[in-house]
């Protein structure tokens, strides 16, 4: 995969609302801009550790353009990156980013009381398995 011409999420591979979030934006970014790598793959570690991030915390990132966004900021703009109506979402940017990071932080810290948490990272269909990092 050439990641500097696609946009790469890292997310939480063993989280439930990530793992649908994925699927979402799979299922909606019909241009393929988006590839994808869990958090607690090799890969994500050397990225983290290319850009100096020792510890995520709670969220997504989004890398683009050797830049990283994360929280509601990474939200937003893979949202930007989708199809009509989804695109839309991006108005929210707006909002002050400790309001929207807050909303953010909220959610992610219950993600695992509210969704539940996978013993482990999932296996992508063969039919989708393109779209990660390897």
């Amino acid at each position: 995969m050439n990641t500097a011409q696609h946009e790469l999420i890292i997310f939480d591979g063993v989280c439930p609302l990530c793992l649908r979030s994925v699927r979402f934006i799979i299922r909606h970014d019909k241009k393929k801009r988006f590839r994808f790598v869990a958090l607690q793959h090799e890969y994500a570690q050397k990225q983290l550790q290319q850009f100096r991030l020792s510890d995520p915390g709670q969220s997504i990132l989004l890398i683009r353009n050797h830049q990283v966004l994360s929280q509601s900021t990474a939200v937003l703009h893979i949202a930007r990156r989708l199809r009509f109506p989804f695109n839309l979402f991006y108005a929210f940017i707006i909002i002050p980013k400790f309001l929207r990071d807050g909303v953010y932080r909220y959610i992610s810290r219950r993600r695992y009381r509210w969704f539940g948490r996978y013993d482990q990272c999932m296996t992508p269909s063969a039919d989708i398995r393109s779209r990660f990092q390897d």
